[in-house]
């Protein structure tokens, strides 16, 4: 570590002592090693073990999970991520936007505050991990650590597990820096800006304005809803302030949710069917955008672009354009930043 000393007055055989850095840590969902079926594996048993993602008892859940579902899910899952690899990189799209993300970022920000700030990005699930980049960043020096889940709206299954992993990470550190999680930014000025100038982008290079535009989230169980997780109605307010930004009428969008899983009810309405019902309306010419999703992923590269799509088509939906996720578009950077900097106030000059 070349700027590591002993602090003055310190005997000889002090151990050496980095400069005093700030880290910003960008975390996001996760990704395998490779869609062969042992990567995939790893990952899934990581991902569904989660009781922040699937909260059945584990003496219900891990069964199923370990003699069942993960014999049978790396297979179709892998066959998903194969699809959208980036075979260049031998890594998931996933991956590939992060890292970018987190270079422009990084560039931004030290223009403005300077090298005393660390810029780096982990995985909740998967590589790098949140442990590793933690370390790293305790090494490095930095004394603080603003953590930040890439994920505009609130969950217990994205931004809770994110910050979990991350305060179990500072367990292991005898010095522990100081720490800061942010929160969710759903409604950052900034980032409805960032959306609605995507939105009129596609729509600029359209023949003709689709019919409708369907406002994707991940979806969650009812339940969750119902015990009080305020991810359904940020995603609400998401679509009415973009609504408001672009001067639409209520006619013009809507809210749905994607990504089913398991047997009990989830947040209404599904994508994959409403798409087909407004096919069926006479909605022939739709559009898609993924705002709960800060970069491009199997959600949205596979399951919107092949099988929501697929839905509509065989619903009588003639033409279906995905708007892709804001990835490290110039304004959504900007957006992260100015939500990085207002959480780094009074951390940072």
């Amino acid at each position: 570590m070349t700027d590591a000393a002993r602090p003055a007055h310190a005997p000889a055989d002090h151990p050496k002592i980095p400069a005093p850095k700030t880290g910003v840590l960008l975390a996001n969902l996760g990704t395998p090693d490779h869609y062969s079926y042992w990567p995939m594996r790893r990952y899934l048993n990581e991902f569904l073990s989660d009781q922040r993602v699937i909260d059945y008892p584990a003496w219900k859940w891990q069964p199923l999970l370990q003699l069942i579902i993960l014999t049978k899910r790396p297979f179709s899952s892998g066959a998903a991520y194969k699809s959208i690899w980036n075979e260049e990189q031998n890594e998931s799209p996933l991956m590939t936007i992060t890292k970018a993300q987190t270079s422009r970022i990084a560039a931004a920000l030290k223009a403005r505050h300077g090298d005393g700030l660390m810029v780096d990005f982990c995985m909740r699930y998967g590589n790098p991990s949140t442990r590793s980049k933690v370390r790293e960043m305790v090494a490095a020096g930095c004394q603080r650590i603003l953590f930040f889940p890439l994920y505009p709206h609130y969950a217990g299954a994205t931004s809770a597990t994110a910050n979990d992993q991350f305060f179990r990470a500072l367990m292991d550190e005898a010095w522990q820096p100081a720490s800061r999680t942010v929160p969710a930014y759903f409604d950052h000025p900034k980032y409805i800006d960032a959306l609605a100038q995507s939105v009129e982008r596609a729509y600029a290079g359209m023949a003709r304005k689709p019919d409708i535009l369907v406002c994707s989230y991940h979806g969650m169980p009812q339940r969750y809803l119902m015990q009080g997780d305020p991810y359904h109605c940020q995603c609400q307010k998401t679509t009415r302030l973009l609504k408001e930004r672009l001067g639409w009428h209520d006619s013009d969008l809507v809210t749905t949710f994607q990504s089913k899983f398991g047997p009990e009810e989830w947040l209404k309405p599904y994508t994959v069917e409403h798409v087909a019902d407004l096919a069926r309306q006479g909605k022939k010419n739709i559009a898609v955008i993924a705002p709960a999703f800060s970069a491009d992923c199997i959600e949205t590269l596979e399951e919107i672009n092949e099988e929501i799509k697929e839905s509509f088509e065989e619903a009588g939906g003639e033409k279906f354009a995905y708007i892709p996720c804001l990835n490290d578009d110039d304004a959504h950077v900007d957006a992260l930043c100015a939500v990085i900097d207002e959480n780094l106030s009074g951390w940072v000059a």
